[in-house]
């Protein structure tokens, strides 16, 4: 009898025993799903959305006749493949009206570690009359470390133009960086209202040296030479006025 009962309690036992060693496996491989999956949800979270305001040139320019306070504002919010820019620039002579505002805004989409296509709109406030244009392009950053723009423009009137613009940091000193800038404009057709001919329409150069008081904020003095080219330099000829032009800068740069 008692041998009985003893085997009844072994067999109990080992139930129990096989039970509980079955929960705790159950337990475990749910713990385990449950951090892997946890660790996919965070690994396809979206990055936080961020945003940065780049003043990157509010200069006063000394030229031969009229001067001029020029700006070239970027700025531009969202995560690491997705974002919104907006770009600003102009020059207004010292005493006297805006002669130049453009605005962009474009959705600009990583492409590469080191490429974003962008797509949006551009209105020119000046000079008149008032365009609008779409905006196709790229943005990033080439061999050798030149940050490189390129844009193909097509104005509500159906007319196209291309920019291509480059610049680089050149570090004297970790505070102290010169920075040399390049601008070309093309254009497919003349535009009368605008003065422009078909071709090469103008470059520009500048080389500015910049002291980073700290990194956001940068006093600089450089020089900026720009010249008109092929019809558009006749055309500008045409209504008096100079082909090229040079200009002493003294500005500021600065960013949050």
């Amino acid at each position: 009898m008692q041998e009985r009962q003893m085997r009844t309690t072994t067999k109990s036992l080992q139930r129990a025993t096989l039970m509980a060693g079955a929960i705790v496996v159950s337990l475990s491989v749910g713990s385990a799903r449950a951090a892997e999956e946890h660790q996919v949800e965070q690994f396809h979270e979206e990055p936080p959305i961020l945003g940065t305001l780049l003043i990157d040139r509010f200069e006063h320019r000394w030229r031969d006749g009229e001067n001029s306070i020029d700006w070239d504002v970027q700025g531009w919010v969202g995560g690491d493949t997705n974002k919104i820019w907006f770009n600003a620039e102009g020059s207004k002579p010292v005493d006297g009206e805006v002669e130049e505002a453009e605005f962009q805004l474009l959705y600009s989409r990583m492409t590469s570690e080191f490429w974003d296509a962008q797509i949006g709109i551009r209105h020119d406030v000046r000079p008149q009359p008032q365009t609008t244009y779409g905006v196709i392009g790229f943005q990033g950053v080439a061999p050798y470390f030149f940050d490189v723009t390129a844009q193909l423009f097509v104005s509500e009137d159906g007319d196209f133009s291309a920019r291509l613009e480059a610049e680089y940091d050149l570090l004297i000193t970790q505070k102290l960086i010169l920075q040399p800038v390049a601008e070309v404009n093309v254009s497919a057709q003349r535009v009368e209202e605008l003065h422009i001919g078909p071709g090469f329409n103008d470059i520009e150069l500048g080389l500015r040296l910049r002291y980073e008081v700290v990194r956001e904020f940068a006093p600089y003095i450089g020089v900026h030479w720009e010249r008109k080219l092929g019809e558009t330099a006749d055309i500008a000829r045409d209504h008096g006025e100079d082909a090229s032009d040079v200009s002493f800068v003294a500005g500021v740069r600065f960013w949050f």
